[in-house]
């Protein structure tokens, strides 16, 4: 009952942020060897940018799956459809937006890029924020759950995240 019902539609001034984030699971049929070496799972958790509340959280895939991958096969693409998203630099080619990088040959980007950098990642930041609140629950830091069990925690734990910052 406390699980996320993630939305249908958005306004058309949302925007959103999308980032991935990987959760230790013990259940192996669902979980790979990660960059930190420990058997996870990747979540793609979208968030309101403006409320900070989490609209979306993707289905789990496999922790050694790439953020453009997960973007697409966890589902989290198809819930969003035309909503301006932003993200960080791992979602090249993906049309989301991502802040800006030097081309080649390039030794640093014009002021108004960096500066333009420097408003997406504080931003950004509120994703992050989000996912380290909701990893304070121990559930999140070492997952037990068999089959899709990660999932629904991820969903209860969003849908907690939320009632709190209701208050």
């Amino acid at each position: 009952m406390l699980a996320l019902q993630p939305r249908k539609r958005f306004a058309k001034d949302t925007v959103l942020i999308v980032d991935g984030t990987l959760v230790p699971t013990r259940e192996h049929t669902i979980a790979e060897r990660s960059k930190n070496y420990r058997y996870s799972t990747n979540h793609q958790g979208i968030i309101d940018a403006d409320t900070r509340r989490v609209v979306v959280v993707g289905r789990p895939l496999a922790g050694d799956r790439n953020d453009c991958k997960a973007w697409e096969e966890s589902g989290a693409k198809a819930t969003v459809g035309k909503t301006l998203v932003i993200t960080d630099g791992g979602y090249p080619g993906t049309g989301l937006v991502i802040p800006h990088r030097r081309e080649r040959g390039q030794t640093e980007l014009p002021d108004w890029k960096e500066e333009d950098n420097r408003s997406h990642k504080q931003v950004r930041a509120r994703v992050e924020h989000v996912f380290a609140r909701m990893k304070t629950w121990k559930i999140l830091r070492d997952c037990r759950l068999k089959g899709d069990g990660v999932h629904h925690a991820m969903l209860g734990i969003a849908r907690m995240h939320n009632l709190a910052l209701a208050g």
